[in-house]
Parts: structure tokens; C-alpha cells; sequence
């Protein structure tokens, strides 16, 4: 191949575009700063928020709950009690001692009633003394008989019924007094049973288990299954609504809690 005189031009041939990467980086780098603009204009925007507000949003701890029983509930249901025909026989040396006696007549007689009230329901017991301020007056105490004799209906029938929580505690307190002589001698007999590790069982079974398991009509061996359905079988039967008495249907969540506790 030689030189072609017929191609030859004097005229400047037109130089070529070279294409690299540097067009590419720069667009990215322009992306870049419209990005950064736009977060420094959203921080700029959060700076401006007033800081109280922040620091509360930031620093906010959770509500504590409700407590279960409170001050005014009792002081209503204190006067609502009071009202009642058949309050002025109630002493207050009586209200405590029927406390005492139905704490001990339990099948958990260890317990202190806010304790008792707690394993029923969980913060149940200590919401209820927290709301009752010393020193304990009747109506105060006629309160705290009141879920000693109940539990956990107590709330129930101090809202609905103060008239039959009043003659129950007539009823109760009467017989607390005529029986606690011997319920101390059973309650010395429970706690030297403890002491020793005997039981008034002949085959050394937990007599307190068999007496629990006979509240619920049951026998020795019985399966958690069973102590349930016994226990709501029982329960609607003994239901002070339904015609029960307090003092069963007492016993039969006492013996129900004591066996799957």
C-alpha cells in the first residue's frame, strides 16, 4: 500500500471524542453532593426541635400499671360497710381475730393473708395493704376481713353486696369466737407435725394433700388434669351467686391453689 495523493486533504481532520471513566465519576460525584444537601437540610431540621420535647421522646420510661386495689376503693367500700344494718355489732379485736382464724384454717396457714392474697393473684395482697394507711380502723379492717373471708371475690361482692359482706362477717366472727380455742390446738398439732416431718396419715402421705384433694373430691394420685376440672366443676356449685357459701367456695380455690402451687 503507498501514498494516495486522491485522499490527501490539507484541510484539519476532525479529532475523535475519547470516552473514560472521568465523565462517569463526575456525574456520581454530583449525585453524591445532591445527597449530602438533602441529609444536612434533615438535620438541620432536627436541630430546630425543641429539646424537652426530644429528650422525653429519647428518655421516656413505661407507665407503671394500675394497682389492683387502691385507696379510695377501700374507703368506699369502708363507708359503704358502715352503712349497713347490723355494722355496730362488729368489733374490731373481733374483725382482726376472724382474720387470724381463717388465715390459719387454710391450707397454706403459713401465709399472712397479704401473702395468701399474692399467690391467688400476683400483686393482689400488696396493692391492698399499700392502700391501707395506719393505723386500721374498723372499716379498714372490715375490708381486709372481707377478702380473708372471700379472696378474690371480695372485690365483687364489696361493690355489689356490702349487706350480705356485713352478715357474713356477723356470722363468722360469732363462730371465730366459740371455736378458737380449738383451733389453736389444731394449729399446735399442724406445727408440731411440721416440726417432726410426721404425718396423721398411715401410709406417711402429706396430710394436708389428702385433705386438699378430699375438698375437691378427689383421691391420692390424682392428675393436674383432674384437680382442674374438679376445681371449676366445684366452683360453680359452691358460688355464693348460685346459691354456695362463702366459706365453701373459700375452701375450694384454698385446695385448689395449694395443689397446683
Amino acid at each position: 500500500m503507498g501514498f494516495d495523493p486522491r485522499r490527501w486533504s490539507a484541510e484539519p481532520r476532525p479529532q475523535q471524542r475519547v470516552t473514560s471513566n472521568v465523565d462517569a465519576l463526575l456525574q456520581e460525584n454530583e449525585a453524591l453532593r445532591r445527597e449530602v444537601r438533602q441529609l444536612r437540610r434533615q438535620l438541620e431540621s432536627l436541630r430546630q426541635r425543641p429539646e424537652p420535647s426530644r429528650q422525653r421522646w429519647r428518655w421516656q420510661e413505661p407507665a407503671e400499671p394500675d394497682p389492683l386495689v387502691c385507696a379510695a376503693q377501700v374507703e368506699r367500700w369502708g363507708v359503704a360497710l358502715a352503712e349497713q344494718k347490723g355494722w355496730a355489732v362488729l368489733r374490731l379485736a373481733g374483725l382482726e381475730q376472724l382474720i387470724e382464724q381463717l388465715n390459719r384454717s387454710s391450707f397454706l396457714p403459713q401465709l399472712t393473708l397479704q401473702q395468701r392474697l399474692d399467690h391467688l393473684v400476683p400483686g393482689l395482697g400488696r396493692d391492698l395493704f399499700a392502700a391501707i394507711p395506719s393505723p386500721v380502723n374498723k372499716r379498714r379492717c372490715a375490708v381486709l376481713a372481707a377478702f380473708a373471708l372471700y379472696g378474690v371475690s371480695a372485690i365483687e361482692w364489696l361493690d355489689d353486696d356490702p349487706q350480705r359482706v356485713v352478715l357474713e362477717l356477723r356470722q363468722r366472727q360469732g363462730q371465730s369466737r366459740g371455736g378458737d380455742r380449738r383451733t389453736r390446738s389444731d394449729q399446735r398439732h399442724t406445727d408440731r407435725q411440721s416440726k417432726t416431718g410426721s404425718s396423721a396419715d398411715p401410709r406417711g402421705r402429706d396430710a394436708r394433700t389428702v385433705a386438699a384433694l378430699q375438698v375437691l373430691g378427689l383421691e391420692w394420685g390424682a392428675s393436674r388434669q383432674a384437680i382442674k376440672q374438679a376445681h371449676r366443676r366445684l366452683v360453680k356449685q359452691h358460688h355464693p351467686d348460685v346459691g354456695g357459701t362463702a366459706e365453701a367456695f373459700r375452701r375450694v380455690n384454698d385446695a385448689y391453689q395449694f395443689l397446683v402451687a
